[in-house]
């Protein structure tokens, strides 16, 4: 039944029942299973606008979300329901976002300043290259971003450096694969990011699980500001997040969280689907489930195919997703005979639909499992003169001048910030070369500053560093304080500006004449656009609030830009008319009139390393179930019966997954016997890990990935045998155990380190 809010009057008409329920639910928890184009944000949305509405001060709602991008289009949406000074109050962003603004608050308890940086992947690498590069270890085997990884992974299940380094299970896994020391790299990383005021992504949670695990009296004031709390994509949440809000949460219970189960992709990222379907049956068994059934994005077709598929995954929430648009086309399959056949004739089919639909190029998204499958349909496209565009390319932060800037940036708001000072004081060149830098850093170290003051070190000489090097570095200091002190009182275009022609960077790009010169000095000037943009929106807000005479500081801007996601990173500007490339996880959260899904092999999608995983197949159907839900219009699924992998032409056989939808959807229904038979998944539906492989921090568990098993049987093996597997590669059988379905081979592969595999699954080739 239709009705409307009696103060604003706004309209909750356009909701259906459901939504309609879950909106006006305020009190307690609330789980809202949202189907793929149910309208999960827009019923987010209004629920805050119907908060505000009903006497809910702003300041005590905190809304949580995975992207700055979706969270300024909810704020936007909200302002326009109750006005921008109650939208303006709200406590609205990304988990990373709301919680570094918490850190800064208490930096003092957690011994770090309150201006402290934030390091993006990048700065990570390079701080853990030089802990490798002090502790003399291989960076051929103590890959930065391998390294980087797993301490990534023993962060977001709280796993500080002094618990990775009493977990004998995190010690082993690491001595298995040949790299013992990542604990002692972990612990140099950490006590350097302290050192110099800086914290990664990861610690931003892992810290602020230690803020409320460590100092009761902060919990207890942010539990009472904080009366009802909202996480959007909830599936998405990792242990570290999970924690945190069930912490805030404890006092006033309420906390709606909006998710898919159906949709949780990212297990590799450390998220937890365990998080939302035991909402209710292990965190809140008063919860109120609303279930957002009906499909406003595909066609009847569509959804009903996707359905079929998700079907066969056990580990689920209940849920019938459903659409009353068109039935709409029959899907596509297109059987190739290689994946070059298979590009041409996936640009063929859409060279046809755009004649006989009359559709633009960006109606069209062609979605791939791997990155490297993009070349054979780059060449195609290309061969046609089809503009393209691939998705979750190089992101424009990324780019070197880009960086290059926001480290200068970092450095006049951190002077501690060691690695954003490498990054500026030789550029632009200041004829400081890498053994300075080197020397500066000994300094540094030695005198216990950070390698900006050794800049005015008295003994600097007996570094063996020159008179004229060190007028230059005293310059060079002496322009980064003016910098400083005019960021207590300029605003941050003022200062950006100041920064951009006065360091040089202007003048030195000027100087490049090539059309990639060119291209950086723009890449400047549209930064410092993006700037000038923030000033003009954050001093709107100032005015609104009543406080126009505050200055939007550069420390309000950085933090935005530190804290940005990929997904908020893409380049946005004009992608005009064009197809779309991606990977099936970037096309999360997107749409398309027109899908075509190439690759639709076995060991491609779902990937061969999915199926040596517990629930891996699961986690990849879920994935196929996010790319067929893109669709809007019409959906097309294709596969090679061979494909070159590394340079080696291979037959292949079609997906599993294609057998799974139902025949009635597909346009040329495939014929079962072209399946090869395959015996059900053997599989837990829940995996225990055992408690031997866990780290305790306080009521937390930290697993570090159980061992690998694999998918296929083989036998007479025994110890000694040299084997080959098709991911691990070649090693060594150190051990069997076990007979019959339960027997075990622990190998010793070159590679990939020790694994222990269970035989019925194992695909092994004796090789002597």
């Amino acid at each position: 039944m239709c009705s409307k809010i009696k103060r604003n009057m706004i309209d909750l008409c356009g909701l259906n029942n459901v939504q309609n329920e879950a909106v006006r639910s305020i009190d307690g928890p609330n789980l809202i299973i949202a189907g793929a184009g149910s309208g999960k944000t827009r019923v987010l949305t209004y629920k805050i606008a119907y908060m505000l509405d009903n006497g809910v001060k702003p300041s005590e709602i905190m809304a949580l979300t995975f992207t700055n991008k979706a969270a300024g289009q909810m704020k936007t949406r909200i302002a326009e329901l109750v006005g921008t000074q109650k939208a303006a109050r709200l406590r609205m962003g990304t988990f990373h976002s709301i919680f570094a603004r918490i850190l800064r608050e208490y930096a003092d308890l957690l011994g770090f300043p309150k201006n402290f940086t934030i390091y993006d992947t990048s700065d990570s690498k390079n701080a853990i290259r030089h802990c490798i590069k002090e502790l003399k270890l291989d960076e051929k085997t103590y890959k930065p971003g391998l390294v980087l990884s797993r301490i990534s992974s023993a962060k977001n299940h709280l796993a500080t450096a002094a618990n990775y380094m009493n977990s004998p299970a995190a010690i082993d896994k690491d001595r298995s694969c040949g790299r013992e020391k990542i604990c002692e790299i972990y612990s140099m990383y950490a006590n350097k990011c302290k050192k110099e005021g800086v914290m990664d992504f990861d610690d931003i949670l892992l810290y602020m699980n230690i803020l409320l695990r460590d100092f009761p009296q902060v919990t207890e004031k942010l539990q009472s500001e904080i009366s009802y709390i909202l996480v959007d994509e909830y599936q998405d949440t990792n242990t570290a997040q999970y924690y945190i809000v069930r912490k805030l949460a404890q006092k006033h219970q309420n906390i709606t969280v909006v998710g898919d189960d159906s949709q949780s992709i990212y297990a590799f990222r450390g998220a937890k689907i365990d998080n939302i379907i035991n909402f209710k049956k292990r965190d809140y068994p008063q919860a109120k489930t609303f279930r957002l059934e009906q499909n406003y994005r595909s066609t009847q077709t569509i959804v009903n195919a996707a359905n079929s598929l998700i079907a066969n995954n056990e580990n689920r929430l209940p849920k019938s997703c459903f659409s009353q648009g068109e039935q709409g086309e029959k899907i596509g399959l297109m059987p190739c005979s290689s994946d070059r056949e298979e590009a041409q004739s996936v640009v063929s089919a859409i060279s046809k639909k755009i004649y006989a639909d009359k559709a633009p190029y960006n109606a069209f998204a062609i979605l791939y499992r791997t990155n490297s499958q993009s070349r054979v349909l780059e060449e195609a496209l290309r061969k046609r003169n089809f503009p393209y565009k691939i998705y979750a390319g190089h992101s424009f932060y990324e780019r070197k001048e880009i960086k290059d800037l926001l480290a200068y940036l970092r450095l006049i708001l951190n002077r501690n910030d060691d690695e954003a000072f490498g990054r500026v004081i030789n550029f632009p060149p200041r004829k400081i070369g890498d053994t300075t830098l080197e020397r500066l850093r000994n300094a540094a170290q030695n005198e216990h500053v950070s390698m900006l003051d050794s800049l005015r070190l008295p003994n600097l000489e007996s570094y063996d560093i020159k008179s004229a090097t060190r007028a230059r570095l005293v310059q060079f200091a002496d322009m980064m304080d003016l910098f400083a002190k005019m960021a207590d009182t300029a605003d941050a275009y003022e200062l950006v500006l100041t920064i951009i022609k006065n360091s040089g960077l202007k003048s030195h790009l000027e100087e490049d004449f090539t059309i990639e010169g060119t291209t950086r000095l723009q890449n400047v000037m549209e930064l410092l656009n993006g700037v000038k943009e923030f000033v003009e929106k954050e001093n709107e807000i100032l005015k609104e609030l009543g406080r126009s005479d505050e200055k939007v500081l550069l420390s309000a801007f950085m933090e935005n830009v530190s804290l940005m996601t990929d997904s908020d990173k893409e380049d946005d500007p004009d992608d005009n008319n064009k197809i779309h490339l991606m990977t099936v996880h970037s096309s999360k959260g997107l749409e398309f009139p027109y899908v075509y899904i190439v690759g639709m092999e076995e060991n491609l999608f779902p990937s061969q390393m999915s199926q040596m995983e517990v629930n891996g197949v699961e986690e990849e159907r879920r994935l196929f179930y996010v790319a067929l839900t893109r669709a809007e219009k019409y959906l097309n699924l294709s596969y090679a019966k061979s494909r070159f992998i590394n340079g080696n032409l291979v037959n292949t056989s079609p997906s599993r997954f294609l057998e799974e939808i139902g025949e009635e959807y597909m346009e040329d229904a495939p014929v079962r016997s072209m399946f090869p038979k395959r015996q059900k998944e053997e599989r837990p539906l829940h995996y225990t890990p055992d408690p031997a492989k866990l780290v305790r921090v306080d009521s937390a568990q930290v697993n570090f990935s159980p061992e690998d098993s694999s998918s296929v049987s083989s036998s007479d093996l025994n110890p000694g045998d040299v084997v080959l597997h098709g991911v691990f590669g070649e090693g060594e059988i150190i051990a069997m155990e076990g007979t019959g379905p339960q027997a075990k081979a622990t190998v010793n592969f070159k590679k990939a380190g020790k694994k222990v595999l269970l035989m019925k699954f194992a695909k092994l080739t004796k090789l002597s």
